[in-house]
């Protein structure tokens, strides 16, 4: 499975002024509840919220992957934000994070879960790829640079 097949135009933002962990953590929750529809915004929150408690997911150079498993969720939603100054997101390196990559997929879906997280990782980790992402002024520019 590959990122195209996740994420969708609507599931993306840049740019956006948001100062704190917990409110970056409810704008991608609000983002992916509103694409996902037929399940609740706070279900999908604390999907995510539950996942981060476990450990962050900010895997370091300014770069977080929330996740989380959804009961109910019929297929895989992607949502990528970028914000407009880095945030404190307790990442593995204590580096603040712009660049957040979230993926909720359905809780019985656990292989695809994983392959799609390390596509997630493996884009992430290119250096163009990523300086492109943070460069985006534009969704379309935000999701081309990701696809």
């Amino acid at each position: 499975m590959e990122i195209k097949d996740v994420l969708t135009l609507d599931c993306t933002s840049c740019a956006i002024q948001i100062s704190s962990k917990k409110k970056i953590l409810e704008s991608i929750g609000r983002l992916a509840g509103e694409r996902i529809g037929y399940i609740d915004t706070i279900t999908v929150m604390r999907s995510i919220f539950d996942r981060e408690k476990k450990g962050s997911t900010g895997i370091g150079h300014g770069i977080a992957i929330p996740h989380g498993r959804i009961v109910g969720l019929q297929k895989a939603v992607a949502v990528l934000v970028t914000t407009e100054s880095p945030i404190q997101f307790d990442a593995i390196d204590n580096e603040p994070v712009d660049v957040f990559f979230a993926l909720l997929v359905p809780a019985e879906d656990a292989a695809s879960y994983l392959n799609i997280l390390a596509s997630v990782a493996e884009k992430l980790n290119n250096k163009t790829v990523i300086d492109s992402v943070r460069r985006a002024s534009t969704r379309r520019a935000l999701y081309e640079a990701i696809v």
